[in-house]
């Protein structure tokens, strides 16, 4: 069994296609409608026939709740992990991204965190490299 798809939700797909590909460098990769419906994914450069991340409108209640909840405790909606957390952070904090987080070690790992402007917040995370 293998995961192919995995959601966030977003407030608006076309501001989320532009952050997710043109802010963090992701690859657009399904975009198709269906009268209102619009399936929209994004995947890794690194691993274009992984998993995707749909970017799905948060226009149920349910979602929109959801949604709110976590931002508001201040929880991630997606995690992506990079072998270069700083150099990451510089790159996208160049591009515009608002981080709330800048690259801070915890146990086991330096993790970033930073809005994606669509609602969420999106945590960078680099494992850290144990010597023996």
């Amino acid at each position: 069994m293998k995961i192919k798809v995995t959601s966030i939700y977003v407030d608006d797909q076309a501001k989320a296609l532009n952050f997710y590909t043109g802010v963090l460098g992701f690859a657009k990769k399904s975009d198709f409608s269906n009268g209102p419906y619009r399936w929209l994914t994004v995947a890794s450069p690194e691993e274009p026939n992984g998993t995707e991340l749909q970017l799905a409108l948060n226009n149920n209640p349910a979602a929109r709740a959801y949604q709110q909840a976590i931002f508001q405790q201040n929880q991630p909606a997606a995690m992506f992990f990079t072998d270069d957390v700083k150099g990451d952070y510089e790159r996208i904090k160049s591009r515009g991204a608002e981080f709330t987080m800048p690259p801070t070690d915890v146990t086991g790992s330096t993790i970033a965190m930073l809005k994606d402007t669509c609602g969420n917040l999106i945590q960078l995370t680099q494992l850290a490299r144990w010597q023996s």
